[in-house]
């Protein structure tokens, strides 16, 4: 459940986001914010795995992509708001 897990478990450094030309702490402070808008998105049960795919997921959707220092700061927080909901209805699909 949430509340046995801490945000700060899944933010990412400057020496774990890869090479952006200079840009690593950039990167690194928008994921990173985009994590905890996330992490206030999910409902207090939502358990540790569920939790883990949706934080995990936001990186391997952003990793390589321009869009994390390119897009306006509304447009990366509307797309983090729509995958983790997404993802909820997604996997309270599969559970069914």
């Amino acid at each position: 459940m949430k509340d046995w897990l801490s945000v700060q478990d899944y933010l990412f450094g400057i020496d774990q986001v890869g090479d952006w030309e200079g840009q690593e702490e950039i990167v690194a402070e928008n994921l990173n914010e985009l994590i905890h808008v996330a992490w206030q998105q999910l409902p207090d049960e939502t358990d540790a795995d569920t939790i883990d795919k949706i934080i995990e997921g936001i990186w391997q959707h952003l990793r390589g992509d321009t869009a994390i220092l390119e897009a306006e700061h509304e447009e990366l927080i509307d797309w983090v708001l729509h995958y983790v909901t997404n993802q909820l209805e997604n996997n309270l699909d599969e559970e069914i």
